[in-house]
């Protein structure tokens, strides 16, 4: 059984890796949130916890290192004590990561780390891929871009794989389960004109497509962990609506996301039509490609 550190452990993607393959592998769980993670991995016997990675010299007793933590991105208005804070709980530990393995006479022989599609920044409606070379130069753009730069500095000694990750699909955590409720009191509806996209991924095929790369020793770089089949937001509301069988009319003008979240709003107002070209030419097969069946797969558990 391979050793995995993995970071953001209670997070809902790291929480549900450690579910769906606690049989597979060993964990050690590095989180300051002691309560959340007592709660979820108390009665488990193959997660230890770790509260400080200075207890660590080096990392030569993992085979695997998963970094997935970070503040939330979407949690807090954008002020710039927020933004800071964002950023540097991404940086800060990636950059110790990359230090550790370095340091390691041994290293972990893979090291996959968090990013986001936000790494694109606002797009039009033309699909993309890993190869884009117009990136928009904003918040979501910066921070994704040193947040990979951490994770290459270790590049020289063990396999670095950077998650770039769209909207995770689950009824029980993150974006969906906050559209559930107004959805199911009929109020569902499409963020100003709807136009711009939503890339999207179930939580069943982000897990898989982890412990893909993982297994796969010719994965490396950057891979887009996203639906092929990305929506506009006018297309996820009429869906997420037909899916609950429940009216879709609403329509959150800009200007009100605007005063609402301040800058945090371009979330919301713009977006990426991103294709995961990598992770299909290294062999992936994604169990929901289509927004309806995974849906509707999360709706009815």
């Amino acid at each position: 059984m391979q050793n995995v550190l993995i970071t953001g452990g209670t997070g809902l993607i790291g929480s549900t890796f450690i579910e769906r393959f606690h049989a597979k592998y060993r964990f050690w769980v590095l989180t300051r949130q002691r309560t959340a993670a007592d709660r979820l991995f108390s009665h488990s016997e193959h997660v230890t916890l770790i509260h400080d990675l200075n207890a660590l010299d080096n990392l030569d007793d993992f085979d695997i290192v998963i970094n997935l933590a970070g503040e939330p991105i979407a949690e807090k208005r954008w002020s710039v004590k927020q933004k800071r804070k964002i950023c540097q709980s991404r940086w800060e530990l990636t950059h110790e990561l990359s230090q550790k393995i370095n340091d390691s006479n041994s290293p972990p022989t893979v090291f996959i780390s968090g990013s986001a599609i936000g790494y694109y920044g606002r797009q039009n409606s033309n699909t993309i891929d890993e190869e884009c070379a117009h990136c928009y130069n904003e918040f979501s753009h910066r921070l994704c871009q040193t947040w990979e730069q951490k994770a290459r500095l270790c590049d020289d000694v063990t396999r670095v794989c950077l998650l770039r990750t769209g909207i995770v699909l689950d009824a029980e955590h993150g974006a969906l389960k906050k559209m559930l409720l107004p959805y199911k009191m009929g109020f569902g509806g499409r963020f100003a004109s709807g136009s711009q996209y939503m890339s999207w991924i179930h939580i069943d095929d982000m897990v898989r497509g982890i412990d893909f790369l993982i297994n796969n020793d010719q994965c490396r770089g950057a891979y887009n962990l996203t639906a092929p089949n990305a929506k506009s937001n006018r297309a996820f509301s009429r869906t997420l609506a037909n899916v609950l069988n429940r009216p879709n009319f609403t329509t959150m003008p800009a200007f009100m996301l605007k005063l609402m979240f301040g800058e945090m709003a371009d979330l919301f107002l713009f977006g990426q039509n991103v294709y995961p070209k990598r992770l299909l030419d290294a062999g992936f097969k994604f169990t929901y490609s289509d927004l309806e069946p995974a849906l509707a797969s999360l709706v009815k558990k």
